[in-house]
Parts: structure tokens; sequence; C-alpha cells
């Protein structure tokens, strides 16, 4: 949280957590149930959790839209209290990708639908259009 939190420039892991839960809960409503899992599977326990918890597994996946259309999304979760950033999705990735092994995340991703990949992409110092890892965006 506190890495999501410095990356957003919020002042509160509460404020955090709030624009951590909305990005995973906007990107798990683009998933099956069976994706869904897969993708938990390469999170830190805590985010695996956040990232379930309250799922409806009823409901069908989305598709995924523009970004912009995705950060108002990440907005909507408990809107009074969010102060999510316009950079959430890519504060987030920047934070989340500091926390896993890249290499099996990014391997789930290429297994997700179109636009799996596209989310949680994120432009490093060392160049635009790659990943902190190195990996060139394609």
């Amino acid at each position: 949280m506190a890495s999501a939190r410095d990356a957003a420039d919020l002042t509160t892991t509460n404020m955090a957590w709030n624009m951590v839960a909305g990005v995973l809960f906007t990107f798990r409503r683009r998933l099956s149930v069976e994706q869904g899992l897969q993708f938990a599977g390469v999170l830190p326990p805590v985010l695996r959790a956040l990232f379930i918890d309250g799922w409806d597994f009823r409901s069908p996946p989305l598709p995924f839209g523009s970004r912009e259309s995705l950060t108002e999304e990440v907005k909507s979760l408990r809107r009074q209290h969010n102060f999510s950033p316009a950079s959430s999705i890519v504060s987030v990735a920047t934070a989340l990708r500091g926390c896993v092994d890249v290499r099996a995340f990014d391997a789930v991703l290429a297994e997700l639908p179109a636009g799996a990949a596209e989310f949680w992409a994120v432009e490093s110092p060392a160049g635009a259009g790659s990943r902190p890892n190195g990996d060139r965006v394609a």
C-alpha cells in the first residue's frame, strides 16, 4: 500500500487502499472466474485477498474500455471517499510490479483477454514503452 500511495502521490495508505481496491476490482470485472483466479495466483497474499473480496462470480466479464473509462470506474468505488488520481491504474501497476515476480505476472497476463497486458503496462524512466524489468511493451 505504501508503494501505491507513493506512486500516486497520496497522503495516506487509507487513500491508497481505496485506489488499489478500485484498480483491482475494475480489472477483475473483465475476467472470468477461472481467469481471475489465475491472475490472483501471482499476487502477494494481501492483494490476492483484496482482489477476490466481495466478487460476484455470476457477473459476466466486461470488455476493456478506454483508459479514461477504466479510470472513471476506479474512481467510482466509494466515490465520496475516493481520492484516486487520473494516474491511478499506472500508479498501482507500478507499485504492483515492484512486489510480484514480473516474469510470472507477464506470463499470466499473456493468457488473459486482449487488453489485460495493456491495463497493467507501465512506462519506466529507462525509455518509453518498457517495463520495469527492461522488457519492451509491444
